[in-house]
């Protein structure tokens, strides 16, 4: 874990420039509108089927994920930021949604409401991890989760809602790669046949995998280390052992993926980094435009029935959900820049001239904002050829001038930028005269 500790230095890097902390960045202007806009489409996507918003605190008791994600997973013994308070609490900036969103179910006695409960949600992660495409150490991601509900048809809901929000953004070429590593009936089986087969090759492994075979030894399936990819190659498959209820289960999620027309893959190492992980686990993957192009997995998630314990429930809690890592959609050359709503191309440019003009050009401003016509500005500058300049440069078709005289009069000039011809129109018309403008 990273402990965060205070320091009076200054905002500097080790070669001593003032920057943002390694890993994490500053999203300003068209990237900052980039990611408003997909969180507006990915809400319009989750309402649609049903969820409903909710927002977790950043920061938890650690705790919370200690007991849920487990030890021995990455998240929890080497990238969680955690501090002391001076009240002697123990916090962590959440490094996911999916514990929070549980202790949140608990305390508020949501068990009482008609089941299930579908909620979606979006925001900061922080996890201290190695920098590389598309991952940050502090990173979006977008969650829609059931709970509530061990039907497989919540499962199929919860991968198709994901699939349609990645299609909306403007992924074309997904796939899911999907697997059932069973319930605390069956998995147990499955474990031990795991570990046996580790052990006759545990000389081939990895040394982080060899620890893995003590603490969590389905983590090592999905392995980055090559040695241990090819070990992996012939490890035992868990749907096999999956129990009559378990394989049912599956049966039936892959029917409903069939019967809408998405494509999967039964990937038999596929088991999440979490450990909360029950039955259907799966990842979607956007497999690249071109044939040298790596495949890119934009989303994750999977049925995690045994959570609510976890977190300090006193029964369990059926439940599904996905997440989606926005930062590396809204990087993909294929992402359709969705523009937030709130978001509309000027086509007025508003130029103000002497200080008359200036004193009253904030109340110009407000009347158009009422009457819901965006502008651009730089109320800043002084003189007419660098406004003019500006609105050129932004390719804005008409120009409002408010100079000393229409200042008196109570008028405006509206320029056409195109053909250089203008009109002087009154205060009191302005707005109406505006909405005709094609």
């Amino acid at each position: 874990m990273s402990k965060i500790k205070k320091t009076s230095k200054g905002a500097k890097s080790k070669n001593g420039e003032i920057s943002a902390p390694k890993g994490m960045r500053d999203i300003m202007s068209e990237q900052y509108y980039s990611f408003q806009g997909f969180f507006e489409k990915a809400q319009e996507v989750a309402v649609y089927y049903g969820f409903k918003p909710i927002d977790t605190p950043i920061l938890e008791h650690e705790e919370v994920f200690t007991g849920a994600i487990g030890e021995g997973t990455d998240i929890v013994d080497k990238e969680m930021y955690t501090l002391r308070t001076k009240g002697g609490e123990h916090l962590a900036l959440r490094p996911e949604h999916t514990a929070p969103l549980m202790r949140a179910y608990i305390e508020h006695g949501m068990q009482t409401l008609p089941q299930p409960v579908m909620f979606y949600q979006y925001g900061q992660i922080f996890r201290h991890d190695k920098p590389q495409r598309g991952r940050y150490r502090q990173f979006w991601q977008f969650d829609a989760d059931v709970l509530g509900s061990d039907k497989s048809i919540m499962d199929a809901l919860v991968i198709k809602t994901c699939v349609s929000i990645l299609e909306e953004a403007g992924a074309t070429n997904l796939s899911v790669d999907i697997n059932s590593i069973g319930d605390k009936e069956c998995r147990g089986g499955y474990i031990r046949e795991l570990t046996s087969y580790y052990r006759k090759h545990v000389s081939g492994l990895a040394p982080l995998d060899r620890e893995r075979l003590k603490t969590n030894p389905l983590r090592i399936l999905d392995s980055k280390e090559e040695k241990t990819k090819e070990i992996n190659v012939e490890a035992p498959d868990s749907v096999s052992f999956l129990c009559a209820t378990c394989k049912k289960h599956f049966k039936e999620v892959l029917e409903y993926l069939e019967e809408l027309g998405i494509n999967y893959n039964i990937n038999k190492n596929l088991v999440r980094g979490l450990s909360y992980y029950t039955r259907t686990v799966f990842e979607i993957i956007e497999q690249g435009r071109a044939e040298d192009e790596t495949p890119l997995t934009l989303a994750g998630g999977g049925r995690y029935d045994y959570l609510a314990k976890q977190v300090g429930g006193k029964k369990d809690v059926p439940a599904v959900g996905f997440s989606i890592g926005v930062d590396r959609i809204v990087a993909s050359p294929w992402y359709k820049k969705l523009s937030p709503r709130i978001l509309k191309k000027p086509k007025i440019y508003f130029i103000q001239l002497g200080g008359e003009a200036k004193l009253k050009s904030l109340n110009i401003i407000e009347i158009l904002r009422k009457a819901h016509i965006p502008i651009a500005q730089s109320i800043s500058k002084d003189s007419l050829g660098s406004q003019l300049v500006i609105a050129e440069k932004l390719a804005i078709p008409y120009a409002l001038i408010f100079g000393v005289k229409e200042a008196l009069d109570n008028s405006v000039i509206v320029r056409d930028m195109g053909s250089r011809s203008q009109d002087t129109i009154k205060l009191s018309k302005l707005v109406e005269y505006l909405k005709e403008l094609k």
